[in-house]
């Protein structure tokens, strides 16, 4: 009798301490659980990552898209397209911005209306004028706007999606503008671009030229500031990026234009471009564009390079086939790059022909939104005194942009 109330007894404790293990093990899993939601819940999604915010709103309706090779879903880096088609969206055509559909089209070169090679999808340039664009937008129901930026005025994606809010203002449409982070968005800086006589594709709007916002945002100041004509405003919803401020550093996991193969491009960009008003090799047709520096002149620097033709990247390069002496930047940390104006001047400086260095001035001008940068180098200004005189305008929008932000700011 004692043996069978022991070993009753002994059941009973093993079965409690089971259950006690049990429980732990369950608490143990429960709060690993929670761990990986929490590591998932941190992760950065992207606008088109978040479909179950945007597939909703295009339900029934007939679908225009603005994208390119940026327009990716997922770590896979499945094209939008791929996955609106698969979801049995109706895409009626998509508008294409420079630099082609697919990205492989030489800065400034016309971009073609054709149909997309791997999804028959209809192809429409809005690369300058398109005198079928308005019949194109009024023939469905939603656009949906999904191009990378890199944050600079002169970048002209942030011109086509102006056009794009104002086709769609004009016919009534709704816009869907799917946020991807700025991969400069952690400063604002440059020149805030002066009156009408200097807007152009790299200069649309009255902005800083490094604005430090998204395109959702940007999207919205035009909206809010009622830039579009006659002051209208387009029916705009930004699908948000998760988990993101401006203070993120975001490297772009595909490249926005063959010139800018990589993060410390992207990142040099906004101080190189300006280069672009001179003869003055910023690296286009060689390995490393917007990463060396370089002019036939060895009072340029003991760095040697030679630009060549290359089709697709860069078919019309400065200094074709020239041997450019200057300055390799390829060591410098990426994320450490913000505006400066040091190149410029320094290369100015160094010029023996002052007075042909900027031989494309109304460009320049163009690029920097103003003719006053340019009087500024010629006069002999250091960086500093340069800065102190847009820094009331910078100010001033610092002041408009803070109205339009959606994610936290790194000031």
């Amino acid at each position: 009798m004692r043996k069978i109330i022991h070993l009753r007894f002994m059941g009973l404790l093993w079965g409690c301490l089971g259950l006690i293990i049990f429980q732990a093990c369950g608490q143990s899993a429960k709060s690993n659980s929670q761990n990986a939601a929490e590591v998932n819940d941190s992760t950065l999604l992207t606008g088109a990552d978040q479909l179950d915010r945007y597939l909703p709103l295009l339900e029934g309706k007939k679908v225009g898209l603005m994208g390119n090779q940026t327009s990716i879903v997922g770590p896979e880096k499945e094209h939008v397209v791929d996955v609106l088609f698969r979801e049995g969206v109706d895409l009626k055509f998509a508008f294409a911005p420079e630099h082609g559909f697919r990205g492989d089209i030489e800065r400034g070169e016309k971009v073609s209306n054709e149909v997309d090679e791997q999804t028959g999808l209809p192809l429409y340039s809005l690369y300058g004028k398109n005198e079928k664009a308005d019949s194109i937008v009024a023939s469905v129901d939603v656009m949906i706007f999904d191009l990378q930026d890199v944050g600079a005025r002169f970048y002209t994606y942030i011109t086509s999606m102006h056009r794009v809010m104002q086709l769609c203002a004009t016919h009534g449409k709704k816009l869907i503008v799917l946020d991807r982070p700025n991969p400069n968005g952690d400063q604002v800086d440059g020149p805030v671009r002066k009156d009408d006589k200097f807007k152009s594709n790299v200069s649309y709007h009255k902005i800083a030229m490094i604005h430090g916002l998204t395109v959702g945002e940007l999207a919205k100041m035009i909206n809010g500031e009622r830039w579009l004509d006659g002051g209208a405003q387009c029916d705009l919803e930004v699908i948000t990026v998760q988990n993101y401020h401006h203070g993120t550093p975001y490297e772009l996991p595909v490249i926005p234009s063959p010139s800018l193969p990589n993060h410390l491009s992207v990142r040099l960009y906004m101080s190189l471009c300006l280069f672009e008003g001179t003869d003055i090799s910023v690296g286009r047709g060689t390995d490393w564009p917007f990463q060396v520096l370089g002019y036939p002149d060895p009072v340029f620097g003991k760095f040697i390079f030679t630009p060549s033709s290359r089709p697709g990247m860069a078919a019309h390069v400065e200094q074709q086939g020239k041997t450019c002496y200057g300055l390799d930047l390829r060591s410098l940390d990426p994320q450490d790059q913000t505006f400066t104006l040091k190149y410029l001047i320094d290369f100015y400086q160094k010029a023996p022909f002052k007075d042909k260095f900027f031989v494309r001035p109304d460009f320049f001008d163009k690029l920097a939104g103003t003719d006053e940068l340019r009087k500024q180098i010629i006069a002999g200004e250091t960086e500093e005194q340069i800065k102190a005189s847009w820094a009331a305008d910078l100010a001033t929008y610092k002041t408009m942009r803070k109205k339009y932000l959606l994610y936290s700011d790194f000031e």
